[in-house]
């Protein structure tokens, strides 16, 4: 089984207008609401390919049951841990350029934390655990390195898909899968990395520090997959882009559904490569055949 964490679920309201101004009414041209959060992201992709998940986490009050709710309709397994405040509303706003106003989420308390743990606790080796996104203000900031290293201890695979600091204080617990973007994986080593033959070294290094597999994104320049036998360079295929929320994620997801189904690296990388641009490509996340759809488009080098 695949399980999803997102330590801070939100609902996503989004909204469009024609045009916004400061200190007046403003009126939609439409609306919409989604659960939010990478893992969350991660699970309803995994879905669209077929592929079972759980998702975990937490959340509270109306928002939380919207949630759950949605997933469950979704067909998705969950196993949230019910805290006591509300679930986070985040705000899209589309009015020529995209603005955000993401809220803070509720406390975490440590009797939520550790049940929590205990939850992860249950997986074995047959398990795979997608940590994605950042931590609450309220769990302490070794939040994932004590997860992980409860991974490793029961032999779960696990992916990463976080940025700065936590991304490399858990590279040495060996994840199965990390996936920065170009602007991460620089910001990790204080430089700008702006192609592909800038990415390719750094990636190696994250490879020497831990990581099994990485999949670098540079959006309309395309991806890179490394581990310690191949490298290979994806051309992304052409779109216009409507939706950048979500690329990473689905990335992620199109990848494991892929492994899931025992396909070998270059075609699982065929598929994040095709997932991550069919979101991209649409108001929402990716569906199974928008993804099929531009397979063919998406060329593999691999670098001797």
């Amino acid at each position: 089984m695949i399980y999803t964490l997102t330590l801070n679920p939100s609902v996503d309201y989004i909204v469009k207008l024609d045009s916004f101004q400061l200190g007046t009414l403003n009126r939609t041209v439409s609306e919409a609401k989604f659960p939010g959060g990478k893992g969350i992201n991660v699970s309803r992709v995994l879905s669209q390919f077929g592929t079972p998940s759980q998702a975990l986490g937490f959340i509270g009050g109306f928002t939380g049951a919207y949630i759950e709710e949605f997933l469950q309709k979704e067909r998705i397994e969950t196993d949230f841990v019910e805290v006591k405040e509300d679930s986070r509303i985040n705000i899209k706003l589309k009015s020529g350029q995209e603005s955000e106003i993401n809220a803070n989420g509720p406390n975490i308390s440590d009797i939520d934390f550790t049940q929590l743990k205990e939850k992860i606790k249950q997986l074995n080796s047959n398990d795979l655990l997608v940590l994605a996104g950042s931590i609450p203000s309220s769990l302490p900031v070794t939040t994932y390195e004590e997860l992980v290293l409860i991974c490793q201890k029961n032999g779960v695979h696990f992916v990463v898909d976080a940025e700065g600091e936590l991304l490399k204080k858990v590279l040495p617990y060996k994840p199965f899968l990390i996936k920065p973007n170009h602007h991460e994986l620089g910001h990790l080593f204080d430089t700008a990395l702006t192609s592909v033959e800038d990415v390719i070294p750094y990636g190696k290094k994250l490879i020497t520090l831990g990581a099994q597999n990485i999949i670098v994104s540079l959006a309309d320049k395309g991806a890179v997959f490394i581990n310690e036998n191949k490298v290979l360079i994806a051309a992304v295929p052409k779109g216009k882009v409507k939706n950048s929320v979500g690329a990473g994620d689905s990335m992620v997801a199109g990848f494991l559904a892929a492994i899931e189904r025992k396909k070998n690296i270059e075609e699982a990388f065929r598929y994040s490569v095709a997932s991550g641009s069919a979101t991209a490509f649409s108001l929402g996340l990716c569906t199974k055949e928008n993804v099929e759809a531009l397979l063919a488009q998406v060329t593999i080098k691999e670098l001797i």
